[in-house]
Parts: C-alpha cells; structure tokens; sequence
C-alpha cells in the first residue's frame, strides 16, 4: 500500500457541473424531472452535432437526443436543454476528432525520452510515444477539474497498482499508475467527457487504462502540459 504521503491527493472525481434549472431553462423546480421545451443558447450547434435538423428550434424528438446524450456523460441537469456546458463537452469531442493521429504536431511533448505518456490538458488528450513513434492514442482523458488540476511538467511513474482503490473516496481507481504526488493514470466508471472534471487524476477509459497498464512501466516518463478549459 502507498504510504499517507503519497495517497493525499488520490482522487477521483464524479460530481456533475450543475447548472441553476430556472436560470438555464426557464423551468420551475416543479418542472425540473420534464423534457425541456425551451431552445437553448447552443441550440443550433447541438442539433448539429446529434445530426438532428438545424432549425434552433426544439422538438421533442430534439430534446430526447440532447438528454440521452447528457445522461450518457453525466451532464445535469438532463433536461435536453442546450446550454454551454452540453455545448462544452460536443465542442472538446469535436477538437479532439480533429488532431487525428498527430497529436504531437507541435512537438510539445518531448520525444527525446524514450517511452512517455503526454497528457494534453488543453484537448483532454493522452498518447505514448516511444521516441518520434505514436505507440498508442491519442484517446480522451478526463483530468483534474477547478481546483484540484492535473499538475503540469515532466514527471515518473513511481508506483503501480492494478486493483488500487482511493484510501480518501472509497472508490476503486483499476489500472493505477501514479506519477505525480498521489495523481494517477487509472479507468474511471463513468463517461471520460463528465464534467467538471478528477481531483486531479487522469481518468481513462477501461480499455485504454489497461493499454497503458501494459505499456509502460514505473520509471516512464509522464508529461503533462496545457491547461484544462475551465480551470
């Protein structure tokens, strides 16, 4: 087990980024559990996203495509409305796809180290290069929210655990690599998009946290850079 130390800042973060319903959609508290039927500022953008029609109006059948979306990321409230936070997360989803498969292009993250993981706060992006080779990625990551960031620079992974769980959350981080003061690769249970955001962990998805398991070893390097929207 890690000493106190270095458990300190293991987290892992699942609060949703909730948005005050009757400022966001007009609704009353008796309302809040309804579909909304108000357009959101983000409306047309959303449509398009969901590949619904882009009229910025909203349906039903609009609403029902912005809540599934919402709950499948743990957006709140899920209502369907389309306000910035909803917008945020398709806008990053958008950035992401775009980088493609040259997520060092900027050369940002060096490549002079061997084997090491870049962490991309700003896209919410991590990949492996093993010198100028892509290993593995870029996938999406969920990193720390306002407050508790993923702290940036050039960093070891010291101590691995594969069925680690959060001596302060209770809550099971598989796949832990940490690399930084209690900070961690690990898979995470729920949507990498939910926001806000860890306590300062980068969160993957299951099959990616096991790649990066198998992939690296306590001594790799970890860069972290950028700065995550909203922090």
């Amino acid at each position: 087990m890690m000493n106190q130390r270095k458990k300190g800042f293991v987290a892992l973060g699942i609060t949703a980024l909730v948005t005050p319903l009757a400022i966001a959609t007009g609704t009353t508290n008796a309302q809040a559990a309804s579909c909304s039927t108000t357009a959101g500022p983000y409306q047309k953008q959303v449509e398009k996203f969901l590949g619904r029609p882009v009229d910025g109006r909203q349906s039903t059948a609009d609403c029902q495509a912005i809540r599934a979306f919402q709950t499948t990321h743990s957006i709140t409230p899920n209502i369907g409305y389309a306000g910035p936070v909803t917008w945020g997360v398709m806008d990053l989803m958008n950035k992401q796809k775009a980088v493609g498969k040259n997520p060092n292009r900027a050369g940002t993250c060096p490549v002079n180290k061997g084997r090491i993981a870049c962490v991309d706060l700003t896209l919410q992006l991590s990949w492996i290069q093993d010198g100028g080779k892509l290993v593995y990625g870029p996938v999406p990551v969920r990193t720390g929210r306002d407050g508790y960031e993923t702290r940036t620079g050039l960093k070891k992974i010291y101590w691995r655990n594969i069925d680690h769980v959060s001596s302060i959350y209770k809550v099971p981080m598989p796949y832990a690599q940490f690399f930084d003061g209690g900070q961690a690769f690990h898979s995470v249970g729920i949507s990498v998009w939910a926001p806000p955001g860890s306590h300062g962990c980068v969160n993957l998805r299951r099959s990616d946290a096991k790649a990066y398991w198998n992939l690296l070893r306590d001594g790799d390097d970890v860069f972290v850079q950028g700065r995550k929207p909203g922090t």
